[in-house]
C-alpha cells in the first residue's frame, strides 16, 4: 500500500518478504493467504487499537487498501 510511512523501506521489505516467503512455503493460495492475512489484521486491530476507534480505523484501512489496488 502506497503511504508515507515511519519505517525504511529496507525494514518494510524485509517483513514483508519474510511474510509472503512463509505463505509460499507453506504452499498457500489465494484464498487460504487472504484468510491469513484478514485475521492477522482483524488481530492486530483488536489488540493495538481501542475498542471504540476500532471501526474508524478498520474503515481507513479498507479505504487505503481500495485506492492501492485501483493504482
Amino acid at each position: 500500500m502506497p503511504q508515507q510511512s515511519r519505517y525504511q523501506d529496507k525494514e518494510f521489505e524485509a517483513l514483508m518478504n519474510k511474510v509472503i516467503l512463509t505463505l509460499e512455503q507453506e504452499g498457500a493460495d489465494r484464498d487460504l493467504s487472504l484468510m491469513v492475512l484478514g485475521n492477522v489484521i482483524t488481530h492486530i486491530i483488536n489488540t493495538q487499537i481501542s475498542a471504540p476507534n476500532r471501526k474508524q480505523f478498520a474503515e481507513q484501512f479498507t479505504s487505503i487498501l481500495l485506492k492501492s489496488i485501483n493504482e
